[in-house]
């Protein structure tokens, strides 16, 4: 609610105040100035009227609206400080989709390994070819077919590689599988590198 205050009426305490002036004036002209009734009379009207104007009577002013009061204004506490509005809260961010496992390989059948034929001769270096029964599994109609494919000689065999030894397993048509199964190419190394005697020597207990 708001309190209007009017201060263009006359104040009753300021009439009294100019009164008492008056009859102190009064008191004071008879008892300390020796004055007549008469003149201490006029000589307090005198002073209980300019105290009366200047006490009693408004002197310009106006209707004041006073200001609403705040509850708590004056008991020490501070006006409530408005209170900010909430900044708007990001929605959360969509949660990334998850990530398809990529389907299993399907297990790798075993492949044969890489083939490639043996490098043979058109016919025996010097006219002359090996003994190739000196290996261990190589019979007179295994020495003919390996001649047919243009092995004729022990350090042919001892050169093979996986994939020759891949190739001379699957095409020896009647004895697939004999090159590796019979260590051929571990045979004819040996022959190279100990001499036939030690070779045969060590082919008792098939040491090579």
């Amino acid at each position: 609610m708001k309190r209007v205050e009017n201060l263009n009426a006359p104040s009753l305490g300021g009439a009294i105040a100019a009164a008492g002036f008056g009859i102190l004036a009064f008191a004071v002209s008879k008892v300390i100035g020796g004055f007549d009734y008469t003149t201490s009379g006029f000589f307090a009207a005198m002073i209980a009227l300019v105290a009366g104007i200047v006490l009693v009577l408004p002197w310009g002013a106006k209707d004041r609206i006073a200001k609403p009061e705040v509850q708590g204004e004056g008991h020490g506490y501070a006006p409530a400080a408005p209170v900010a509005a909430s900044a708007p809260v990001a929605a959360p961010a969509p949660a990334p989709e998850p990530v398809a496992a990529a389907p299993l390989a399907a297990a790798a059948m075993p492949t044969a390994a890489a083939e490639q034929k043996p490098a043979g001769l058109s016919a025996p270096r010097g006219g002359k070819a090996d003994d190739l029964k000196v290996i261990e599994g190589v019979g007179p109609a295994m020495e003919k077919l390996l001649n047919e494919h243009g092995i004729f000689h022990l350090d042919q065999i001892a050169g093979w590689g996986p994939a020759e030894v891949a190739w001379m397993d699957g095409n020896l048509k009647g004895f697939k599988g004999r090159v590796t199964r019979d260590k051929w190419v571990a045979q004819a190394k040996l022959i190279a590198e100990v001499g036939l005697e030690e070779f045969l020597r060590r082919a008792k207990t098939n040491d090579y």
